[in-house]
């Protein structure tokens, strides 16, 4: 598997913010409980079990040198998702955000969703246009009523990205949901009105059209998916699969083709520059729903998110697997992490298809469960997503799969923006970036929303690692410690036999020594 890595002067470009110190008093002894020193303790060896690795490196420096070793990149992915490129109101807020890739996070990942990325048939949204410039997001008053807030045009993301040394993570290929993802004119304008009227009049419902180009995405798509999957499980309690092709033949004909069109067509444009791709995103349900069989060979599969294309995860694999490079991770991600996720990635791998790496997500999204969980007072869902027991006893599970983890997404929300509540926030981020980078198939860990009133609908105002002007917050300073300073090695070592022994996190490493003849040297060495 590849690895990119940043270049050393990005790298150290945010060596000199402020230190992170914990307030430990903000959280109520029942939480330093379940975080205990014994914990912490496992935590630590986990990390130095499975981030670390020994390097014995030759140098040309004379026996006795001081030889200056310095970490300069990770082999670990710290990410974020970069949907708001130049999308917050003014050349500094941009400027400060964008800063941030190549600095705290060397890797990012980047929004394809097809209802945005595809507004309109066969017209995919590579370029810039006027309306994705931040000349125009600055003079937008009313941005997140944009149609593509939080969707920037791919080619600018990805150029500016290759110009940092990031490593470039696609999101998503394929994926059910309808609000979201798939644009609603594969049905609006692909199947025929004598075939929409011969389904609906058979089934005895009426299947909703939407314009979704008119409307922003989420902010009138609640009640119009509702109703989209409420009349789509009509049809199928009614019918058996065979049937309704029947009656819809040129919609499941172009379906599939479409499917098919858009991995072709994000295959030829960024093939050989995008690192990895979540190839589906949150099937798992519908694995369980299927009889945990990747492979049926039906018509086409009754999703519990409406018809997708037959077999529709697998075919996606093989589609990938078809026009992308073999240098391409093929990511399985999904927020449902029981035990059929597991399954479904060993019964796809059966089947022939190439699963590189399985994704997990956790989103802390209301604000009261991040204060109870200060208080010490875990819910059923508080626990299961961020006491250390459960966390263990999930990646565990996840690593039966037998490939690296990618947690795709991450959202930890602060009680409130006030100086305690940014402290619960920073102090919940650390314990859990610290169990989950200890976690032995771990590869990287991706931060969702960067900025405070940037999510989607429906999520958290307060969960970035900025304000909305783009001013740090606590859990930033705690994160980029964790980054740039406890998780980088920098120490002095002497040369002896020709060779420098140090011990080291995994990344890119530059030596240097003065020579006999006090003349500067230097090398470059990856420690794996």
């Amino acid at each position: 598997m590849r690895r990119v890595f940043v270049s050393f002067a990005v790298c150290v470009a945010l060596s000199a913010s402020a230190e992170f110190t914990m307030d430990r008093s903000v959280m109520a002894d029942a939480y330093w409980d379940a975080w205990n020193d014994d914990v912490q303790k496992r935590i630590d060896a986990d990390i130095e079990a499975y981030r670390k690795a020994d390097a014995a490196v030759e140098v040309s420096a004379p026996d006795g040198t001081e030889v200056q070793v310095e970490q300069v990149s990770h082999a670990f992915f710290f990410g974020a998702h970069i949907f708001n490129f130049n999308q917050l109101g003014t050349k500094a807020r941009n400027d400060r955000y964008k800063a941030l890739y190549g600095t705290l996070f060397n890797s990012a990942t980047v929004a394809f969703y097809w209802r945005t990325f595809e507004r309109y048939p066969y017209a995919p949204r590579f370029e810039e246009r006027y309306e994705d410039t931040e000349a125009f997001w600055n003079a937008c008053p009313n941005p997140k009523e944009q149609p593509h807030w939080r969707r920037p045009a791919t080619d600018p993301v990805i150029a500016f990205l290759k110009t940092r040394g990031v490593r470039i993570h696609g999101h998503p290929l394929v994926w059910g949901n309808n609000a979201w993802m798939t644009p609603s004119w594969l049905w609006d304008d692909f199947c025929p009105e004598a075939e929409k009227i011969a389904l609906q009049r058979a089934a005895s419902v009426s299947i909703p059209s939407w314009d979704a180009i008119a409307s922003p995405v989420g902010v009138k798509s609640g009640s119009w998916e509702r109703a989209w999957t409420r009349a789509w499980q009509e049809v199928f309690a009614k019918f058996p699969e065979e049937e309704i092709v029947k009656l819809a033949p040129t919609f499941f004909k172009m379906q599939s083709a479409f499917y098919e069109k858009r991995i072709r067509d994000i295959a030829a444009r960024y093939g050989s520059r995008v690192d990895s791709w979540d190839v589906v995103n949150e099937s798992a349900t519908d694995f369980a729903r299927f009889g945990k069989k990747a492979v049926r060979g039906l018509p086409f599969d009754k999703s519990h998110y409406g018809p997708m294309p037959a077999d529709y995860v697998f075919q996606a694999f093989t589609w990938a697997g078809k026009y992308l490079p073999q240098t391409a991770w093929f990511n399985l991600n999904d927020y449902n992490n029981n035990i059929e996720f597991v399954e479904q990635a060993k019964d796809l791998m059966a089947n022939g298809a190439r699963v590189d790496v399985v994704g997990s997500q956790m989103h802390l999204f209301n604000p009261k469960e991040s204060a109870a969980i200060a208080r010490g007072e875990f819910s059923k869902t508080a626990y299961a997503l961020t006491h250390p027991a459960a966390v263990a006893e999930r990646f565990a599970r996840i690593a039966q799969a037998g490939r690296p983890i990618h947690l795709s997404e991450i959202t930890i929300t602060a009680p409130d923006n006030s100086p305690q509540g940014q402290m619960v926030q920073a102090i919940i981020m650390r314990n859990l970036y610290r169990a989950w980078f200890s976690v032995e198939k771990m590869t990287g860990i991706t931060w969702w929303n960067v900025v405070d009133d940037c999510g989607a609908p429906g999520e958290p105002s307060i969960s970035g690692l900025f304000t909305r002007d783009m001013e740090p917050k606590t859990a930033y300073f705690a994160m980029d410690d964790l980054i740039n300073r406890e998780w980088k090695t920098k120490l002095t070592v002497p040369a002896a036999e020709g060779k420098v022994t140090f011990r080291g996190f995994r990344g890119r490493y530059r030596l240097s020594w003065k020579d006999a003849a006090g003349k500067a040297c230097s090398q470059f060495v990856t420690v794996e």
